[in-house]
């Protein structure tokens, strides 16, 4: 039997068993047992395999997701990550974790507080709850954390076809979200809570985000982590890391730098000659035109030496506008009446007095909306004018929500 135990596909086999299982109603503590009698510890990838291979098989993500809880209680202390690669300093994935670290030091403070809530009197209650909201504030600087995750990290698995754990974590970091969102909102007004009840309530609302926050915290490091680092490339880590800023940390500030030797990043060896690189992305020419053109607005761009140098061309334009008008001062792009407005925005952009000059007009029983934005460079210098225009009426008569999916709405 033991032979059979510790081949890899006979693992996993059992495995999946296992958590099927628990789908069906199995205690956690009974499978628990079974992992520990069978299993002994079972290496982070064959986790991961298994919970892709799951959603493959036509179980729904949103069932894994729901019973994700149930398969870290019964996993908990069984993963063994001992064969995981080892983690530089500044690494995007040491910075994770000294956030996890962060979190946890949170958590523990957040639970010290919570253990004075026994024998409070009701004039104290307010101070109290102001004093959890502090800590609970911190927990919810999480949302960059997992926003990485979401927008750095999972794009790259799934370059390599990892799609379930991605799919199941985000589902999660929603989850958590909302009882962030819920315990702020819960510790908000004490005005109606007793000095007696205090003990209870507190648990109730707390626990469920803290307890998220641990369980997630458990998930990236015994499983998330070991498996990303031994899937994605240096060059795949660096483009992560060279965009992690972009997004912003969590309750820590890295002081080390990384940098993998001779590692062109990703996004430089997608650049051709025709492309537009920008800080935020690359786009080819016909990509940038399309969307300028498809933008619900009319875009004209004035530079620094007052001549219109560009304008979008989409199917319904506001006003007209030909190739007549380039290079043309903007003043004579204007009837005489109104050239005076034109100098005055231009005078207070040029001298920084103004950012934006906003009006609204009624045309042909139309709403419309036109913006005149001052564009700045890194250094503040002044670079041009850009006009927005909208025609807004069928946004002004929106009311109530649009949540469904309907093209014919609006």
């Amino acid at each position: 039997m033991s032979e059979l135990i510790n081949n890899s596909y006979q693992r996993k086999a059992l495995l999946k068993h296992m958590i099927l299982q628990l789908h069906e109603g199995e205690a956690p503590e009974a499978i628990n047992r079974q992992l520990e009698k069978l299993l002994g510890r079972v290496p982070y990838g064959e986790v991961v395999e298994v919970e892709q291979e799951l959603i493959s098989e036509g179980l729904p993500a949103e069932e894994v997701l729901r019973l994700c809880d149930v398969h870290s209680r019964a996993l908990e202390g069984q993963i063994d990550t001992s064969g995981a690669a080892e983690i530089p300093t500044g690494h995007p994935v040491d910075t994770f974790q000294q956030e996890n670290r962060a979190l946890e030091e949170v958590l523990v403070k957040l639970r010290e507080r919570e253990q004075h809530a026994n024998g409070l009197q009701d004039a104290e209650v307010p101070d109290y709850f102001i004093a959890l909201r502090t800590e609970v504030n911190k927990l919810t600087d999480v949302d960059k954390h997992y926003r990485r995750k979401e927008n750095l990290l999972f794009p790259f698995l799934e370059k390599y076809e990892i799609t379930g754990p991605p799919t199941v974590m985000w589902g999660k970091h929603d989850e958590t979200r909302e009882l962030l969102h819920a315990t702020v909102e819960g510790l908000s007004d004490p005005a109606n809570v007793k000095g007696e009840e205090a003990a209870s309530f507190v648990q109730l609302v707390i626990e469920p985000a803290a307890s998220a926050i641990e369980e997630m915290i458990m998930k990236e490091e015994e499983i998330l982590f070991p498996m990303a680092m031994d899937t994605l490339t240096e060059a795949d880590w660096y483009e992560i890391y060279r965009q992690t800023p972009e997004i912003g940390f969590c309750l820590y500030d890295p002081k080390d730098k990384w940098a993998p030797g001779g590692i062109t990043p990703v996004a430089q060896s997608q650049v051709t000659d025709t492309a537009v690189q920008l800080p935020s992305g690359i786009l080819e020419p016909a990509e940038l035109l399309a969307i300028l053109n498809t933008l619900p607005a009319d875009l004209t761009f004035v530079d620094r030496n007052d001549k219109v140098k560009y304008f979008s061309q989409g199917p319904h334009r506001i006003f007209d506008r030909n190739r007549a008008i380039l290079n043309r001062d903007v003043r004579l792009c204007h009837p005489p009446a109104s050239v005076h407005i034109v100098e005055q925005i231009l005078e207070d952009f040029k001298s920084g007095r103004q950012e934006k000059a906003r009006f609204w007009i009624q045309m042909k029983g139309k709403f419309i909306l036109i913006e005149y934005y001052a564009l700045r460079g890194e250094k503040n210098e002044y670079l041009g004018t850009v006009e927005v225009s909208q025609e807004l009426s069928e946004y002004r008569a929106l009311e109530g929500e649009q949540r469904l999916l309907n093209y014919d709405a609006g």
